[in-house]
């Protein structure tokens, strides 16, 4: 439970990631931002963890989503969207697995490859949803979405 909870604590810490859009001293420049476009949750206790966003966030939770891994899905703030779901497989383990929004997302796998990270699953098509693809790196589970 302590490292879903970690896990959980890094996932929406990656909401507030902001930058500098290029290097200076001049604070009043604008700050680049990483947009989230799905932040997955992989736990075998869905029920729970959806009652528990939707009273701390006011959200409601959809149906499970067939398309989604039967995950049940609620809007995040500006645009994206959170899903919880359970295994898809005895071999797959609870995780929290945000999706950064790309361009290109043909562009970031190279990008990513090139960097020595390996996908478990390259671009996959979502009908009516956009492209995501999965992969490790520095031990981490990390996602990519095309709009």
């Amino acid at each position: 439970m302590k490292n879903f909870i970690a896990g959980l604590a890094l996932a929406l810490a990656a909401f507030a990631i902001t930058g500098p859009a290029s290097a200076g001293d001049d604070t009043s420049m604008e700050k680049a931002v990483i947009p989230v476009q799905y932040l997955e949750i992989v736990t075998e206790d869905v029920e729970t963890t959806c009652q528990i966003l939707a009273k701390q966030h006011d959200v409601t939770f959809s149906d499970p989503q067939p398309g989604l891994g039967t995950a049940r899905v609620a809007d995040l703030a500006g645009g994206g969207r959170i899903g919880v779901r359970p295994p898809l497989s005895a071999e797959e383990t609870p995780v929290v697995r945000p999706y950064l929004l790309v361009d290109d997302i043909e562009v970031a796998i190279a990008d990513v490859q090139a960097a020595g990270g390996e996908f478990a699953m390259l671009a996959t098509d979502i009908p009516g949803q956009g492209k995501f693809a999965i992969y490790f790196l520095g031990g981490i589970q990390h996602g990519l979405w095309e709009r």
